[in-house]
């Protein structure tokens, strides 16, 4: 089966000369292949097209796909009309359990979203969907019972949005008007002090940040009396310690509710969720949902990139871990070395956050992790390194550039983002940054949207390869993993660290995703305290010293899987829990039998 796709924002036909229709060998012998319709878009026959190509390659804009489908293919559960993204398969939402969703952006987890909470209607490729047929198609499955329930409206969805930086511009208020109008189940309290929001319940939804938004749209899911609750990303902008905790409350819903996440950051996925529906396909394109399948095989099947049971390849190559540990320290040049500083902020006698630092080196060609809890004055530190704060005691002599990516990232630029980047480096157009930054960042067909139209993983796309665009000595990424997906993080991941080493520049990451820790850093600097108390940065120190100092403080460890070596939660106060940690080995203990 095969499927032709236009991407009706892409397609400009006032700006072009028809390539597509002008080309087209079944157009040119007579066949109305091609056409144009009301809109003035393009509209693809599929049962006339032989996928020869030449449209997907003529097409200025780049805003045709054909795709060939594999062929178990046959009928898709949604589609978005004629040449629009389909979606084949759904996710099965069951009670007592946390489903996960494991897939790149744009493969239909929100079109099954709406589907599962009675949005829209599975029209299985027609025009219109009916329920009627959809309750005889899914006779006998697990899905009838569900469905049904949705046909008679007894089916309540809770939602989280993937974008929480979107609900300032849909709510105006205080967090506790907010919080309190969704606590239909009465345990708004509990969850204040579970996700710890009490010093901000009073503040304005617009003056909270990141992490702060993350948490109440967190408690604000829960809160509501649901039958069904989805959660789209629990994890940016909150630390380690946060994630973990956010994922024991939701497992704690799920002991009587349905609940369904989708979630990138494949070490809380894996202590989350009991099953996982793989997500392959195109995006934009057309998006496959696998039979459940446990969560550790399904994991380590999209990691291989191949899925045996659907005998279809996901991804050329895997994405892999090396297992170092402990990783010794590289002989490399040092780039500079600081010593001993640190900044109070607050007048003397009243409440204030302190930041104390011990002196350390960064070396030339490497990536060096920074870890620790949000509050904890990581921010601080890389201001002062960047000389954009003053050290109260202490001195930084820092006589290099720094190009510098805020954790924060604000699109108020109206321009073409290759312009955007023409911008900002002359090297643009030269074929190594279309290799070694371009290209691993998927930059390409996003060269002519505007930034201020960008979502927030494409903005984050653009941000990274802004930030390694400069000329500078040191480059400094604060939480580059926001809103990317597994294998956005894995190309992101490759790009900075390929970036590093081959200009021998020093590349410093800020980030809470332990996956993309373990593959990015030779050393970590890890941060220790009380958040928005006082804080204290240590000197960099290899990964297994590093590692185990930080878990150590969040109690929890670490092992290898053994098919991956990626690395998984220990259930806490398991038997592999207690061994590690009576020998303070918190961080890959020894390979998961």
């Amino acid at each position: 089966m095969r499927i032709a796709i236009l991407n009706k924002d892409r397609c400009q036909p006032r700006r072009c000369s028809h390539e597509c229709e002008k080309y087209c060998p079944r157009v040119r012998t007579g066949d109305e292949t091609i056409v144009f319709g009301e809109d003035g878009k393009a509209v693809i026959s599929e049962e006339l097209c032989v996928g020869c190509g030449i449209c997907i390659n003529k097409c200025p804009f780049d805003a045709i796909m054909i795709i060939g489908l594999p062929e178990a293919l046959t009928e898709p559960t949604y589609r978005y009309g004629e040449n629009g993204f389909a979606l084949f398969g759904l996710p099965v939402p069951q009670v007592g359990k946390v489903t996960g969703i494991l897939g790149p952006n744009g493969i239909g987890k929100s079109t099954a979203v709406q589907i599962l909470s009675g949005t829209l209607v599975p029209n299985f490729g027609e025009e219109k969907g009916d329920w009627d047929r959809v309750l005889e198609y899914y006779a006998g499955s697990a899905l009838y019972d569900y469905f049904s329930d949705v046909v008679d409206g007894n089916v309540a969805v809770s939602q989280k949005p993937q974008y929480i930086d979107m609900i300032p511009k849909a709510f105006k208020g205080k967090t506790s008007a907010l919080l309190e109008k969704t606590d239909d189940r009465g345990v708004l309290d509990n969850l204040v002090e579970s996700l710890d929001l009490a010093h901000i319940i009073d503040r304005k939804i617009s003056e909270l940040s990141g992490g702060e938004l993350q948490r109440v749209a967190l408690a604000a899911c829960m809160a509501k009396d649901a039958d069904f609750y989805f959660f789209d990303e629990i994890s940016p902008y909150l630390d380690i310690y946060q994630r973990i905790n956010s994922a024991q409350l939701i497992q704690e819903i799920a002991k009587e509710k349905a609940v369904l996440v989708v979630e990138h950051d494949l070490a809380i996925l894996d202590m989350l969720a009991d099953t996982v529906h793989v997500a392959y396909g195109q995006p934009g394109g057309y998006g496959v949902m696998t039979h459940p399948k446990g969560v550790r095989i399904g994991i380590n099947q999209y990691l291989k990139g191949y899925l045996p049971e659907e005998n279809v390849r996901v991804r050329p190559e895997a994405i892999k871990f090396e297992m170092h540990p402990p990783r010794t320290e590289t002989d490399m040049v040092s780039l500079v070395e600081y010593g001993d500083f640190s900044k109070k902020y607050g007048k003397q006698g009243e409440d204030g956050f302190s930041l104390k630092t011990t002196g350390g080196s960064l070396k030339e060609g490497e990536v060096l992790g920074i870890v620790g809890p949000n509050g904890i004055g990581k921010t601080t530190f890389l201001k002062i390194l960047a000389q954009e704060v003053e050290p109260d005691v202490g001195t930084v002599d820092v006589d290099i550039k720094i190009a510098y990516k805020p954790q924060y990232i604000k699109a108020d630029m109206p321009v073409r983002v290759q312009d955007f980047l023409r911008g900002v480096t002359r090297r643009f157009d030269t074929s190594y940054y279309q290799a070694e930054i371009a290209k691993p960042l998927q930059l390409e067909p996003l060269y002519d949207k505007i930034v201020t139209d960008l979502s927030g993983g494409e903005l984050q796309r653009v941000a990274i390869a802004a930030c390694l665009s400069q000329e500078a000595d040191l480059y400094i990424l604060d939480e580059p993993s926001a809103h990317l997906d597994v294998e956005q993080r894995s190309l992101a991941t490759k790009a900075i660290k390929r970036f590093a080493e081959n200009s021998k520049k020093t590349a410093m990451v800020v980030d809470h995703d332990i996956y993309m820790i373990d593959m990015l850093s030779e050393r970590l600097i890890v941060f220790e305290g009380e958040p928005a108390v006082y804080g204290e940065a240590h000197e960099p120190m290899g990964m297994q010293d590093g590692m185990n100092k930080f878990l150590a403080n969040l109690g929890i460890t670490f092992r290898r899987d053994e098919d991956t070596t990626r690395p998984r939660v220990n259930k806490v106060g398991s038997r592999l829990d207690r061994e590690q940690k009576s020998k303070g080995e918190y961080y890959y203990y020894k390979i998961d039998e």
